[in-house]
């Protein structure tokens, strides 16, 4: 079955297509590679012994996903493409909504144009916005407060929309945590354009000597150490849960719609990632507590015990492993891809 990988080449992307290899799917990545890099794929061809097809382009084309639709038999679309920078988003919203919601309407338009019915959108725990209490459990009230969060609730609604239109279609709506790791050959894993905007990549790059220090925003938030608390998922687990995702499509007891939390039920501190790293790396990982940064929250983590249900998914590795993994990578990889070109 041939798989649309929207936004394929990117660090979940990739890893992604390496899972659906695995499982007997065939990819076929659409990506423009403003945040991503072919060299990805070839790494993912390296590991599986199998090549991807690659498309360069834009999800706001419609030209160019009516081509794609026209030239493979889709059976389903993984829909990854969109910036994701919290900080970023709030300094630049008409660019946020114009790439995730315009790109989205725009692919679904063009699947319903072609007659493809399933997709899986790869949403966020943003969602939730600031929550009363932790655990999450997907039946929370939504908001947002950045619009890269309210990027993502709005294209669920469209989606939730569409199927009120149109209930044959399936639809999943996984709602990530906060992917971190790499794959454990150490050939993938993440790779920003510029100063990383997530925590994990920003670690890494102190420990490997790239980035001279770490920058904890915030260190008063009403959490054990003051530092934020968020539910880390390994990016291999989450790439797994889009392959449960795509099988629980042929399973007549999952609803044609629904949601579920991607996550691992625990939450860490920055304070306590930055520890975990230290004892990965062997290496200290200097760091300043400066002020909040807009957008962010205190504390936010999963209960993942949905997905288990529905779709026969969990998360099986923990923090040390997520940071063992992504060492691996960093150190080998130094300046990302770039390193080996």
């Amino acid at each position: 079955m041939n798989i649309l990988v929207t936004g394929g080449a990117g660090y979940i992307g990739s890893h992604t297509c390496i899972e659906l290899l695995d499982a007997g799917f065939t990819p076929i990545v659409f990506d423009n590679l403003s945040n991503s890099s072919t060299i990805a794929l070839d790494r993912v061809k390296q590991i599986t012994g199998q090549t991807i097809t690659f498309i360069k382009g834009d999800v706001r084309d419609a030209e160019a996903l009516d081509h794609v639709f026209n030239e493979y038999n889709i059976y389903a679309v993984i829909h990854f493409a969109g910036l994701k920078a919290v900080g970023e988003s709030v300094e630049k919203p008409l660019m946020y909504y114009d790439n995730n919601v315009s790109g989205s309407i725009t692919l679904f338009g063009a699947m319903e144009r072609n007659t493809v019915s399933r997709v899986i959108f790869s949403s966020s725990a943003t969602v939730y916005g600031d929550p009363a209490t932790v655990p999450i459990t997907e039946d929370f009230p939504t908001s947002t407060t950045n619009p890269y969060g309210g990027s993502k609730l709005i294209i669920e609604d469209v989606l939730k929309n569409i199927h009120i239109a149109h209930p044959e279609w399936n639809i999943a709506l996984l709602r990530y945590f906060n992917p971190v790791g790499a794959h454990k050959s150490g050939l993938i894993g993440e790779d920003p354009n510029d100063i990383p905007n997530n925590l994990m990549p920003y670690i890494s790059g102190v420990a490997v000597g790239k980035l001279e220090q770490l920058s904890i925003f915030g260190g008063d938030y009403p959490t054990p150490d003051g530092t934020g608390v968020r539910d880390y998922i390994h990016v291999v687990d989450l790439a797994k849960g889009h392959v449960k995702a795509l099988q629980a499509f042929e399973n007549p007891s999952v609803d044609n719609l629904y949601t579920v939390n991607l996550g691992t039920g625990k939450g860490y501190s920055v304070l306590e990632m930055v520890a975990a790293f230290n004892k990965a790396s062997n290496k200290p990982i200097k760091y300043q507590i400066t002020d909040r940064r807009a957008g962010d929250i205190a504390c936010c983590y999963a209960d993942p015990s949905y997905a288990k249900t529905l779709i026969d998914w969990e998360a099986t590795m923990g923090v040390q492993v997520m940071c063992d993994d992504t060492w691996r990578w960093q150190s080998n990889h130094p300046t990302g891809y770039k390193t080996n070109d």
